[in-house]
């Protein structure tokens, strides 16, 4: 017999129960207060029940005996102790998977990242940045006059070979700087004694250089009254890069210089207009043929990208913005280059953005447009009838004139 508290069983007589398996007394939590209770069990599951001390979905602590009668009265369970919240282990773990996810997720995209860069910049056309460490051996003696012409009776007509020019580059000397520009800087330098014109581009300008070098070297390009490009190089060490475009040197300078400090007769002002105009043919001509020459449109002509030579004729200089149209597609090559011609000298449809971008004789129109301001600038400084002009920008005294740069 145990005293029961309250009544458990419908076995309970005055607060006893009688049975032939256990009597227990049981602590368990309720609304946050520790209830006890006592009780019998069955014989039938009672052992079995009687080894749980502690039940997991609720605090509460069990404890049986079957010596003696009232054995259970001396029973004293105690509540387990609180266990930590559930929630807050799986807010640790959440929180740390959730990390360890935005990690690997970030580290993921930079890799990603830096594949499509590398890719990107192995796809742009670029000049190999290394020469062989045998380098292309030119014969002592060798002038660039015959390097040229060697070049031009090989028939690939496209300019010296890319050792050549990156020998001729390694070797060049620079002496000073005779310009600078938006692209870049301009300097005279020697090779074997002969001087030659270092167009410097910034590492900005990359788009720019290597369009103008891609121009130069077209099949059938050269001509007497187009700068006469020698070498394309890319000079580098890793923390610096220069991007070098080596011509043919005209004291002289440019035709903006030149106009500015000479005047001139009637014969040198035509011996001027005719050999612009002749470059400028050459280059807008498509030349058919096997290896042929397709219809190049300048798109930045100006006084300062026409030089003078020592023979008073001119030649075309500065190609970096030109586009070519290729015939068989009928596509006009643009080049991605953020550089804009200069505004003085751009026609009315180029201002207002009217221009057929996709007609390749709107830039051809373009281009004379640009040159006739030029031939402007050639017959103000020609003595006529003993009245000689200053020299002048085009539309001097309707557009200001920009901080003046050496080109």
């Amino acid at each position: 017999m145990v005293p029961l508290q309250p009544p458990l069983s419908d076995d309970a007589v005055n607060n006893t129960c009688r049975t032939n398996g256990f009597c227990f007394t049981m602590v368990e939590e309720e609304g946050g207060v520790p209830v006890l209770a006592s009780g019998c069990l069955g014989l039938k599951g009672s052992e079995f029940q009687c080894r749980e001390t502690a039940i997991s979905l609720h605090r509460k602590s069990l404890e049986c005996c079957s010596d003696k009668d009232y054995c259970n009265r001396h029973l004293y369970p105690t509540l387990p102790p609180l266990k930590p919240p559930i929630y807050g282990t799986s807010i640790h773990y959440m929180a740390l998977l959730v990390s360890v996810t935005v990690c690997c997720f970030i580290l993921f995209s930079i890799i990603i990242f830096c594949y499509f860069r590398y890719k990107r910049q192995e796809s742009r056309p670029r000049y190999s940045m290394g020469l062989e460490q045998d380098e292309t051996y030119i014969p002592p003696g060798e002038s660039l006059k015959d390097l040229i012409e060697q070049s031009q009776s090989s028939g690939s007509g496209s300019g010296l070979p890319l050792l050549v020019q990156r020998t001729i580059a390694k070797q060049i000397q620079m002496v000073k700087q005779i310009g600078k520009g938006r692209y870049g800087e301009v300097w005279m330098g020697r090779w074997r004694g002969e001087k030659v014109a270092v167009k410097v581009f910034f590492t900005t300008e990359e788009a720019s250089w290597f369009r103008e070098t891609e121009i130069y070297q077209t099949v059938l390009m050269r001509h007497q009254n187009i700068l006469g490009f020698i070498a394309a190089d890319i000079k580098g060490t890793g923390s610096w890069t220069q991007l070098y475009l080596i011509t043919d040197y005209h004291e002289n300078g440019s035709l903006y210089d030149y106009l500015k400090s000479t005047t001139l007769d009637t014969q040198s002002m035509l011996r001027l207009a005719y050999s612009s105009v002749s470059g400028l043919c050459h280059l807008h001509t498509e030349i058919f043929g096997t290896q042929g020459k397709p219809a190049i449109a300048h798109r930045d002509l100006k006084s300062k990208n026409i030089l003078v030579k020592r023979n008073g004729t001119c030649c075309i200089a500065d190609l970096g913005l030109a586009v070519k149209f290729i015939s068989d597609t009928n596509e006009v090559d643009i080049p991605p280059n953020t550089r804009v011609g200069t505004k003085r000298y751009m026609p009315p449809e180029v201002l207002d953005e009217t221009l057929n971008r996709s007609h390749f004789q709107s830039y051809i129109m373009a281009d004379m447009y640009s040159f006739g301001l030029i031939l402007w600038e050639i017959a103000r400084r020609c003595v006529s009838g003993g009245i000689l002009e200053e020299y002048q920008l085009p539309y001097h005294d309707l557009v200001p004139q920009t901080r003046p740069t050496k080109t």
